[in-house]
């Protein structure tokens, strides 16, 4: 019965959410009342169960996506990003997709994708006459949208990443040193295989182009306004307005690189901490900005970062409080029984079955992050049992929740007004470009977990 009591209540959840326009966050809870209460877990141990799971998954990932909306918003504030698209597009030319997609899956996960998208949008409409007359366009669209998303499922501090990570118990240092060669890997092959989909007819300019350009004017004025002064931290070089993103990274994974050796260093052991190292990022950004903008600005910036960083972190733990439900429901053991179903392959049955949940639950649901917490949450409680290591279990949940993001996703229309297409043309490009991502990634996944079996 708790398979039953599982299913009416993620299917009642997908339902608020799509028919009935309800919060996300609103939608999760109501499930976890009625699984909680339909699995006999009582009143007490209901409120408990949500209570606990929120606290355990704020204690992993809070501070790290607040400190990496933070560090985006002041980045931002900078020109940097905008600068580093620019100077992309000088030194590569036609193979900017690529270098898009790249840049985006490993450098850009540290702002929110909407962000990235504005930021994006008008460099690749200026630049697509250079790429290809005929294709430059799409083709930069979806290698937008795979670049965007393969860094926000796969490579930390993405959104999607941290969460899953957390809510499976994974180590972000463990996740960035599987999941930034997946996502870099997912990005370009993706970007390569969409350009030959392209070639053969895919792209109708007369209707997969939205006339109307007026649209794109009011895409534009999504933009985040630049705060007076920040010109003059503009000026410092790209490499260094980067260290904010930069620094983090090489103390993460050189703290994860140690702990594969074995080695062990008290001080590098701090220091790569993934808290400590995007604290230290942080800092970098204010200091690096303060002294253009002062206080007052900084002060405005970061209240811009608060902002987007609420939802974030209020979806993510009510994902962690499905997890905690789902885990005193008694689901455990069926599903487990379920995962391990063929001895011959418990790996590959188990990496498909957590891809297929995320992939279900993004279609959906229309919110790659969502779909990624939820499947985690429902996974979570069993990963223990399934002699799988749990690294690879979250890379296949990041692989399936960036299939087929479509038009139940508010991303999918800013991205179509940003960069003036119809909604048949953005089907043709992010739709296809993120289902396109989620199979490649697959393979990639079940490699890891060969390595990760060898290790």
């Amino acid at each position: 019965m708790e398979v039953l009591h599982a299913a009416i209540a993620i299917v009642a959840a997908i339902v608020l959410i799509i028919r009935f326009k309800v919060d996300p966050v609103i939608s999760l809870l109501v499930a976890c009342i009625y699984l909680g209460l339909a699995t006999q877990q009582g009143a007490q141990g209901t409120v408990d169960a949500i209570t606990g799971g929120f606290g355990e998954i704020m204690a992993e990932v809070g501070l790290l996506i607040g400190f990496g909306v933070l560090i985006g918003a002041l980045l931002h504030s900078m020109g940097t990003f905008r600068d580093l698209v620019e100077l992309l597009a000088r030194r590569v030319g036609k193979r900017l997709p690529y270098a898009m997609a790249a840049a985006m899956s490993t450098i850009f996960p540290s702002i929110y994708v909407d962000v990235q998208v504005v930021l994006a949008a008008p460099m690749a409409q200026e630049s697509a006459p250079a790429v290809d007359r005929r294709h430059g366009l799409p083709w930069l669209a979806g290698a937008m949208g795979i670049g965007i998303f393969s860094g926000y499922v796969f490579v930390v501090p993405g959104l999607a990443a941290v969460s899953v990570a957390g809510l499976m118990d994974v180590p972000l240092g463990t996740y960035l040193l599987y999941g930034l060669p997946i996502g870099l890997l997912t990005a370009l092959i993706t970007t390569f295989l969409f350009r030959v989909l392209l070639g053969r007819g895919l792209w109708k300019e007369d209707s997969d182009l939205d006339a109307d350009a007026a649209l794109h004017q009011e895409g534009a004025d999504a933009e985040v306004e630049a705060v007076p002064g920040a010109e003059r931290a503009a000026r410092l070089p790209l490499v260094v307005r980067l260290l904010p993103i930069l620094l983090p990274l090489v103390l993460i994974a050189t703290g994860a690189i140690l702990d594969v050796a074995g080695t062990t260093n008290p001080v590098l052991t701090f220091l790569g901490d993934a808290n400590i190292a995007l604290f230290l990022g942080l800092l970098v950004a204010v200091a690096m900005i303060r002294p253009s903008i002062g206080g007052d600005g900084v002060g405005k910036v970061l209240t811009a970062g608060f902002h987007t960083t609420g939802e974030i972190l209020l979806v993510t733990g009510v994902g962690g409080s499905l997890g905690a439900v789902i885990g005193g429901s008694g689901l455990e053991s069926t599903l487990a029984d379920l995962f391990s179903a063929d001895e011959g392959a418990p790996v590959v049955l188990s990496i498909l079955l957590a891809w297929c949940i995320a992939a279900v639950l993004h279609f959906a649901i229309g919110s790659v992050s969502v779909a990624a917490i939820t499947a985690a949450g429902i996974i979570a409680p069993v990963v223990g049992s399934l002699g799988v290591d749990p690294v690879v279990i979250a890379l296949a949940i990041a692989s399936g929740a960036m299939f087929a993001l479509h038009v139940n996703s508010n991303f999918f229309w800013m991205f179509t007004t940003l960069l003036d297409l119809s909604t048949k043309g953005s089907l043709k490009t992010l739709t296809l470009a993120t289902s396109l991502g989620a199979v490649v990634s697959l393979p990639l996944v079940l490699v890891a977990s060969l390595v990760a079996a060898a290790t």
